[in-house]
């Protein structure tokens, strides 16, 4: 078996700590270099749940895509949510290690996870990474679809094929419009909407946006007349926990380590029903 920093060494040299964003907080948050690693287990989130499932799994390193401390702490308490995470996973021996916008800006990464399960062909980066001489890292994706579908269509794709959530898929714009080109983002993605406009694309499939945001882009469609897709945060990201999870698998074959590669199935949405709204005749405000 092979010791938690040769696993360390492996993780970091697919998503390197220099490619984070100097905000993000990615790297081992808890474990001892020394400890051997049998089984390992991928999440979106470093929650109770995933915390949880790794002590049932026998798991020895936890890796999420979210950081548990991203703007730092004072107390690692176990009164605190996040402390009683450190705590259980110290007690059983479990490692965590993160890797975010690292990973998102990977090749692959997390857009690449997410286009792959929405059946699109990667064109390029829709943000490139300026370090990358071959044009392949960035943020977010540019794809092509293998034939045209309307944004109906192209929405119905998105809820069928990414997890569920109670959210599903929310859709700003005309969904009879034909959809050929898509820029997908996972995760929160509007910061990203001056790019989305450059690229070209017709629709822009992402998650969290934001009313304003999402309101003014719209509003300018006369100079780029695309569809916004909403999905959920962590339905978004979790295709990336099964790729990362077969590159890690890859790497134990490689070295004959044996290792025991899991993706936790898990839903950590915070959102947990959905009711939707009564159309009639005539919308509008209540009285």
């Amino acid at each position: 078996m092979p010791r938690l920093s040769e696993v360390i060494a492996a993780l970091e040299n697919l998503w390197p700590a220099e490619w984070a964003e100097s905000w993000d907080a990615v790297g081992t948050v808890v474990g001892d270099p020394d400890q051997q690693v049998a089984r390992v287990l991928f999440a979106v989130d470093p929650v109770r749940e995933t915390v949880d499932e790794a002590v049932r799994l026998g798991a020895d390193l936890l890796v999420t895509h979210h950081p548990l401390y991203l703007r730092g702490t004072t107390t690692v308490a176990a009164s605190t949510f996040k402390g009683r995470a450190v705590h259980t996973l110290i007690k059983n021996d479990i490692a965590l290690h993160v890797a975010h916008t690292n990973a998102d800006r990977a090749d692959p990464g997390v857009s690449d996870a997410l286009a792959g399960a929405l059946d699109l062909r990667v064109v390029r980066p829709l943000v490139p990474d300026p370090g990358d001489p071959d044009g392949r890292r960035g943020l977010g994706r540019v794809c092509e679809l293998d034939h045209p579908v309307t944004v109906r269509e192209f929405a119905a794709r998105a809820a069928a094929r990414l997890p569920a959530t109670a959210q599903g898929i929310r859709v700003a714009g005309d969904p009879e419009a034909v959809v050929r080109t898509v820029a997908v983002s996972g995760g929160s993605g509007d910061s990203l909407f001056d790019d989305v406009r450059a690229a070209g694309v017709d629709a822009f499939l992402t998650a969290d946006l934001r009313h304003h945001p999402a309101a003014e882009f719209m509003a300018d469609r006369a100079h780029s007349p695309l569809a916004l897709l909403d999905a959920a945060h962590w339905a978004t990201e979790w295709p990336w926990c099964e790729l990362a999870a077969a590159q890690l698998d890859e790497i134990s074959d490689r070295h004959g380590w044996d290792l025991r590669v899991h993706v936790s199935k898990t839903v950590t949405d915070p959102w947990t029903a959905h009711a939707a709204s009564i159309t009639t005749d005539s919308l509008g405000a209540p009285n």
